[in-house]
């Protein structure tokens, strides 16, 4: 961490919550810096001594988020954000409006800093459906690290062929679109894309907009891994 920075980033990095949840804790007092209660905005140095009161009960669930369904809250479209605001839980991550799959929801914002800011250990796996017939060597060059020109140098990625038009994929980063990318740039074309796995939450057996709490075991996986 490069000091001075701000204190929602600084509770973001240190992984207590996301800068949005970070924000909220300091609007309610439940942040404190030197025992003195933390303004917005404020700058947090290398020596500051920062604690966090939270009395809430966390929830962690996985849902299945259909095919057209924005994850992002959209002005005057329906959206994930939007469905479960009131519940008081938001999604981690995002999956694009044309795919579907696993999504996990939640209120714990250090769960969020530990999903996506942990790339390289909680993987993200796929069952991707395309139109051509799929060529064998495109498993190769996923592993390769494939070089883009939407998006540059990625990371290794491991894939493998189910069937003639049916390639598993599993992620070590989430760059925004990044499958699709990567498929359009070897000329094939996506017609379905699912989510079925991030670290040790699975889909299941979750039909399209179903929703179920995560194990201990499963919340434990992320949080002490």
């Amino acid at each position: 961490m490069i000091y001075p920075l701000r204190i929602n980033k600084y509770l973001r990095d240190k992984g207590f919550a996301s800068r949005h949840e970070a924000d909220r804790l300091v609007d309610a007092g439940l942040v404190m810096v030197n025992g003195k209660r933390a303004k917005q905005g404020m700058m947090i140095n290398e020596k500051d001594v920062v604690s966090v009161k939270n009395n809430k009960q966390y929830q962690y669930f996985a849902y299945y988020k259909p095919r057209g369904l924005a994850t992002q809250d959209l002005e005057g479209a329906p959206s994930v954000i939007k469905d479960w605001k009131k519940k008081g839980i938001f999604p981690i991550g995002r999956l694009d409006k044309e795919s579907e799959g696993l999504l996990i929801l939640t209120n714990d914002g250090r769960l969020t800093a530990k999903v996506l800011g942990d790339k390289e250990q909680f993987e993200k796996e796929y069952m991707v459906k395309v139109r051509e017939p799929l060529r064998s060597g495109i498993p190769a060059v996923f592993a390769k690290g494939m070089e883009t020109e939407e998006l540059g140098k990625l990371l290794p990625a491991q894939a493998k062929i189910v069937n003639s038009h049916l390639l598993k994929v599993i992620l070590h980063e989430g760059k925004k679109h990044q499958i699709r990318i990567m498929l359009n740039e070897l000329q094939t074309t996506i017609k379905e894309l699912k989510r079925v796995r991030i670290g040790n939450i699975h889909l299941g057996t979750l039909r399209p907009g179903e929703i179920r709490p995560l194990t201990n075991k499963e919340i434990s996986g992320f949080f002490n891994a």
